[in-house]
């Protein structure tokens, strides 16, 4: 028998967090994030992170769990998380992945296997020492040669990634699209997996006053910690929030165009996760545009994970 697990994706800004709540209380629930920067420590507001007086006495895992100076690799999430579902389903609950990192969440719920690729110590000591005699952009410029959606993906401060990219194709002769493809797409729960949309519009209206409510919380305080703490080219600054108030800090861009940044790259974010999710996931969705019908758009998820994973509501 696979273990029951629900999963409720969507993008950026479209609700997940009050219908995950409403979701984990009904179904006797635990819940998982399942975002790759809500992880990081003294990262609250740029993640939209949820807070332990909002959480209505719901256990959450994988927050604020790595400083923001470590890295965190889809494989270890993987590990973390599928440890996490065994827990909970030990504690007689039923676990609840919530997110919008589509790889992070696909790792997990499928026979993925990161092991199963070939690593070349040598040949990734050798681009580690090129980054820093020639800069990151240097090694960036050779993943553009040989993978360039892989390039266009990860950003050249993020320099472990495209190392690892660049091994991936070192020693499989394969992009990393090219290599999950070639993955087994065998789902290893019994899952109900649901996804939050919305009219593209609404969604946009939305990331925009979350930007504005962000500043409001004190984002640019929180970034400016960071960067007067020392923080600089690691994985955790490349989030969308976090990047473009940087360039502002380091006195590239005015505090309005930095702003204005983040609206527009947190939309185009918004955007490429429906596509992901459409695209690689078997998803069940819900337009949850209309926010005064949210009690009867939860009575129809619930309905649905119910029926799909035989599960007894608590209401």
């Amino acid at each position: 028998m696979k273990q029951k697990l629900i999963v409720l994706i969507g993008p950026t800004a479209v609700g997940k967090t009050e219908t995950s709540l409403l979701l984990a209380k009904r179904f006797n629930g635990e819940i998982i994030s399942g975002d790759s920067m809500q992880i990081y420590k003294k990262m609250d507001v740029g993640t939209a992170k949820i807070m332990p007086n909002e959480m209505k006495g719901i256990p959450h895992h994988l927050i604020d769990i790595k400083e923001p100076e470590e890295s965190f690799s889809v494989a270890e999430f993987q590990q973390l998380v599928r440890e996490k579902i065994n827990e909970i389903h030990a504690r007689g609950h039923l676990p609840m992945i919530v997110g919008g990192t589509g790889l992070y969440i696909q790792s997990v719920i499928y026979d993925y296997h990161f092991t199963d690729t070939a690593g070349d110590e040598s040949f990734r000591r050798e681009l580690e020492i090129e980054a820093k005699e020639h800069g990151n952009e240097y090694v960036h410029k050779k993943l553009i040669e040989k993978d360039p959606h892989s390039a266009s993906q990860i950003h050249p401060n993020n320099i472990r990634r495209v190392i690892r990219a660049l091994e991936i194709f070192h020693c499989t002769g394969k992009t990393i699209r090219e290599y999950q493809q070639d993955q087994k797409q065998e789902l290893l729960y019994d899952v109900a997996l649901i996804g939050l949309t919305m009219d593209r519009e609404t969604l946009y209206e939305r990331i925009n006053l979350r930007v504005e409510l962000m500043m409001k919380q004190g984002l640019l305080e929180e970034v400016t910690s960071l960067y007067e703490n020392g923080v600089r080219d690691v994985q955790s600054i490349q989030a969308i929030g976090y990047k473009e108030l940087y360039e502002y800090l380091e006195g590239k861009v005015s505090l309005e165009v930095a702003i204005e940044n983040l609206k527009q790259n947190s939309r185009r974010y918004a955007k490429r996760q429906l596509t992901w999710f459409r695209n690689k996931m078997n998803v069940e969705w819900f337009d949850v545009t209309n926010k005064r019908e949210q009690n009867k758009k939860v009575e129809e998820i619930s309905d649905f994970a119910a029926g799909k994973l035989s599960l007894k509501s608590n209401s």
